[in-house]
């Protein structure tokens, strides 16, 4: 069976050269940044819920150590909720860290090099030499000159 038979059968049109498809550049870049968003802002969703979770499972935790703590009245038990109340912090600051990294992210691929390897001068030689070569220049700024008069009013 040949491609026109089945292209017939199916009542389709079958076309047996392949079509090239054309990207531009700049558009292909705008895909990759928008998957490269899509995917930070998907881990960065991901990665807050679950300290979410982690923190109010502290909390949770931190209650019943410190009843636990209250009703023995044992040292122990009273370092522990103090160890469990730090790393509940702890997990607080890590969820502020995750806004700033995540704002760095987003600055770094806004991020533009500016490169100039060739520059056009548009005036005379001698201009060019004043602007390079100040002290050398044949016009010296005024502050530079000297009044040579002397007043004699004495």
């Amino acid at each position: 069976m040949s491609n026109e038979n089945i292209s017939k059968a199916l009542e389709i049109d079958y076309e047996s050269k392949p079509k090239e498809i054309v990207v531009d550049k700049k558009q292909l870049e705008e895909i990759k940044k928008q998957q490269r968003e899509t995917l930070l802002n998907t881990d960065f969703n991901t990665a807050r819920d679950n300290l979410k979770d982690l923190i109010n499972t502290g909390f949770d935790a931190v209650d019943g150590i410190m009843k636990v703590a209250t009703a023995g009245d044992h040292p122990r038990a009273y370092e522990v909720a103090a160890l469990l109340m730090k790393t509940v912090s702890e997990m607080n600051k890590d969820l502020i860290d995750i806004h700033k990294q995540t704002n760095e992210a987003e600055k770094q691929n806004v991020t533009v090099n500016n490169t100039t390897n060739n520059s056009i001068y548009v005036g005379s030689t001698t201009d060019l030499q004043n602007l390079l070569n100040q002290s050398r220049s044949q016009f010296k700024s005024s502050d530079e000159i000297v009044d040579a008069e002397e007043d004699d009013a004495e």
